[in-house]
C-alpha cells in the first residue's frame, strides 16, 4: 500500500507562488489519512461483530436442537463403552413348520463378584450358599476373602427370584450383568433334534450363545448371522405330532420293558421329518454332561434314530425282492425253493418255521422266510446287491442337518463273501440307523425314486434318482400290505387306515463278538395310507419284551408293531388323514318342538 504524502511538493510550490499557507495542505492531507484509517477500523469491527453473531446463532441453534432431540427420545441410563471385540448375543428363533416356537431367547442376568470391593466376604459366601445350594461354600469363602482376587463368575444364569435374593444381601461386591440365554419352552419335546446351546465368548454385559448339538450346532452360523435380520429357522417337524409321538413311544417303551426306543415319521414326497424321537431323552434347558464311561448308547444324549447302528433284521428282506423284480428275475407269484436248513459252506441258514419245499415270492415276504430271501439274493449276485444297497443309502451317513449325522455311518462288512451276501439279505451283518431304514422305505413308497431325509421345511429339491422301477416298487408295496393283513405284522392293522409294513427282529451283538441269546432290537417299518402313500413310520425298540400267546416274546410282531399301531392311531388324525370304512356315529337330532311336552305347574 502506497501512502499519500502529507506535503506533496507540487502543491506546496504552487501554494507558495499564489501566497497560500502550505501548512493548510498538510492539515487537509493529515485529516484525510485519519478518516481512511477510521473507516478501515470500523469495517474490521463490523466484520468481527457479524462473525460473533453468526457463531452465537449457530451455537444456540445446536444446543436447542440437541435439547429437542433428548426431549423426544426415550430415557436410558448411560453405559460405559465396552472394550475389546463386540460380542454378538442375538440368536434367531427356531420354529416348527406351523411357526410355533421351539427355541428362543430370554433376557436374564449373570452374577459375578469383585472380592476387592466386598465389605464382608464371608457373610456374602454364607448367604450365597443358602440361595444356591449347588455352590461350593468353602471355595466361595476362600475366593471372597482373597485380597488379590479382583473378579470371578458366581452364576451364569439367574432367575428373577434368585436375583432379588442376591440383591437383598446388600453386598456391593456382588454385581449383575444382563445377557440373553437360550430357552426351550417345550422342555424335553424334540430335545435330540434341537440339541442344545451354551455360552461362548462372555463379557460382563453380554454373552455369545453357541449351539452344542443337533440343529442348534448344525445351523449355528446361520442362527447367529445378523444378515438374516432375525428371521427364524423353520424346521419340518410338527410340534403336535412330535409331542404325540414321544408320549405314545414312551408309553410303549415302558409297556414292552425296553431300555430305549426310536421313532421316525417322514413325508414320502418331500423327505421332511414330521416327528423324530429318541428315548430316553433330556431337557435341553438343562443339558446333561456327556458320559465318559460305559456304553455311549446308554446316555440320554445318544440319538438312537440318527446315531444308532443296528442290524435291522427282516425289514431288509423287501430290498432284494424289489431288486429281483426290477431285474425281471422274479414276480410275486414265482416259487422259490424254501427247503430248510440251507447250507452255505460251513454255515446253516434256517427259518423260524418250516414252510415246506417252496414259497411264492409274495409269501417269502409275508411269512418272512430267511431261506427264500437268500435264494433271491443269490439270483441277484453280490456286486448287484451291493450296488443296490449303496443306491438306497446304506453305505454312507445320512445327510440330515444334524451334527450327529456323520457318527451314524452304517457298519458295512469289509469283505462280502457268499455268506455275507446271504445274511445281509435278511438284515444281519450290516448295521444302519432307523433313519436309513425310513429313507429306504420312503424310496420304495415314492415309486422307486430316492428320498433324502431333511429337517428343513419348504426346501425345494430336485427329484431323486431312480433306484428301482415304479412297477417293482408298487409290487413291493403290495407285498408289505399283505404282511400287515395276514403276516407277521397283523397287530399293525389300524381300523380306518390301511398300513403296509415289515417287521424285523435282530439279535444284539456282544461287544466281544457273537450275539446275546435274550437281547434283540425290534423294528417295524411301515407306510400309510397304502392306497396313497404319504408317510413312512419306523419304530425301533431296544431290548423289548412283549406278551404273545400268554408268554413272553421279543419278536417285533409282539413288541414294535403294537407300539407303531398306537403311534399311527394317535398321529393319523393330527396329520389330517380321515379314516376309511369307519361308520360315523349317528347324529343326535333334537326332537320336534310340537312333540315336546311341557309339564304344568303344580
Amino acid at each position: 500500500m502506497i501512502r499519500k504524502p502529507l506535503r506533496p511538493l507540487a502543491r506546496i510550490l504552487r501554494a507558495r507562488e499564489t501566497g497560500q499557507d502550505p501548512d493548510v495542505i498538510e492539515a487537509e492531507n493529515r485529516a484525510e489519512r485519519h478518516a481512511e484509517i477510521q473507516d478501515r477500523a470500523r469495517k474490521r469491527a463490523e466484520g468481527r461483530l457479524v462473525f460473533m453473531a453468526l457463531g452465537f446463532v449457530a451455537a444456540f441453534g445446536l444446543v436447542g436442537f440437541r435439547m429437542g432431540a433428548l426431549a423426544a427420545s426415550d430415557p436410558a441410563e448411560p453405559r460405559a463403552q465396552a472394550t475389546g471385540a463386540q460380542i454378538i448375543s442375538q440368536r434367531a428363533d427356531i420354529t416348527d413348520r406351523r411357526g410355533r416356537v421351539l427355541a428362543t431367547n430370554m433376557l436374564t442376568h449373570s452374577l459375578y463378584a469383585q472380592p476387592n470391593q466386598m465389605v464382608d466376604g464371608k457373610r456374602a459366601a454364607d448367604a450365597l450358599a443358602k440361595i444356591f445350594p449347588d455352590l461350593d461354600h468353602e471355595r466361595l469363602v476362600k475366593d471372597f476373602t482373597d485380597p488379590k482376587r479382583k473378579f470371578l463368575w458366581v452364576k451364569k444364569k439367574l432367575s428373577p427370584e434368585q436375583m432379588q435374593a442376591v440383591h437383598d444381601i446388600g453386598e456391593p461386591g456382588l454385581l449383575f450383568g444382563p445377557r440373553e440365554m437360550r430357552l426351550y419352552p417345550n422342555g424335553r419335546i424334540a430335545s435330540h433334534i434341537l440339541g442344545g446351546s451354551a455360552f461362548g465368548a462372555e463379557g460382563v454385559n453380554s454373552a455369545e450363545v453357541i449351539g452344542t448339538a443337533g440343529v442348534e450346532k448344525a445351523f449355528d452360523g446361520w442362527l447367529r448371522n445378523p444378515a438374516n435380520e432375525g428371521a427364524p429357522l423353520t424346521l419340518s417337524i410338527d410340534l403336535t405330532a412330535q409331542s404325540a409321538m414321544e408320549e405314545v413311544l414312551s408309553s410303549g417303551m415302558r409297556r414292552m420293558n425296553a431300555k430305549g426306543a426310536a421313532g421316525i415319521l417322514m413325508e414320502i414326497g418331500t423327505g421332511e421329518i414330521v416327528a423324530m424321537a429318541s428315548l430316553p431323552d433330556f431337557d435341553p434347558n438343562d443339558r446333561p454332561r456327556p458320559a465318559l464311561k460305559g456304553d455311549p448308547s446308554d446316555s440320554p444324549l445318544f440319538n438312537r434314530a440318527v446315531q444308532g447302528q443296528y442290524e435291522l433284521g427282516s425289514t431288509f428282506k423287501i430290498f432284494p425282492v424289489a431288486q429281483a423284480m426290477d431285474l425281471k428275475l422274479v414276480n410275486p407269484n414265482t416259487h422259490i425253493n424254501s427247503t430248510t436248513p440251507m447250507k452255505i459252506g460251513k454255515y446253516s441258514i434256517n427259518d423260524y418255521h418250516n414252510y415246506g419245499p417252496s414259497l411264492s415270492v409274495a409269501d417269502i415276504i409275508v411269512k418272512s422266510s430267511n431261506v427264500g430271501t437268500v435264494r433271491i439274493a443269490q439270483m441277484i449276485g453280490v456286486e448287484r446287491q451291493k450296488a443296490f444297497l449303496e443306491k438306497l443309502g446304506f453305505f454312507a451317513p445320512t445327510t440330515i442337518e444334524m451334527v450327529e449325522a456323520p457318527t451314524g455311518k452304517p457298519i458295512v462288512p469289509a469283505r462280502w463273501p457268499a455268506v455275507t451276501s446271504a445274511t445281509v439279505s435278511f438284515g444281519h451283518g450290516l448295521a444302519a440307523s432307523p433313519l436309513h431304514l425310513a429313507a429306504a422305505y420312503a424310496t420304495l413308497a415314492n415309486g422307486g425314486r430316492k428320498v433324502t431325509p431333511t429337517l428343513v421345511h419348504g426346501k425345494k429339491r430336485a427329484a431323486g434318482e431312480r433306484v428301482v422301477s415304479e412297477q417293482a416298487a408298487s409290487l413291493a408295496l403290495a407285498m408289505l400290505r399283505e404282511v400287515v393283513k395276514r403276516g407277521t405284522a397283523r397287530a399293525g392293522n389300524v381300523e380306518g387306515y390301511e398300513i403296509a409294513g415289515k417287521t424285523g427282529t435282530a439279535d444284539k451283538p456282544r461287544p466281544g463278538g457273537g450275539y446275546y441269546d435274550n437281547k434283540v432290537v425290534a423294528n417295524f417299518a411301515s407306510v400309510f395310507p397304502y392306497d396313497d402313500p404319504k408317510y413312512v413310520l419306523v419304530v425301533t425298540l431296544d431290548e423289548p419284551t412283549g406278551q404273545l400267546g400268554g408268554g413272553e416274546s421279543r419278536v417285533a410282531g409282539a413288541t414294535a408293531v403294537p407300539v407303531a399301531a398306537d403311534v399311527i392311531s394317535r398321529l393319523a388324525p393330527i396329520l389330517g388323514l380321515r379314516p376309511v370304512g369307519v361308520k360315523p356315529l349317528p347324529d343326535i337330532e333334537a326332537p320336534p318342538k310340537n312333540k315336546v311336552k311341557v309339564a304344568a305347574n303344580q
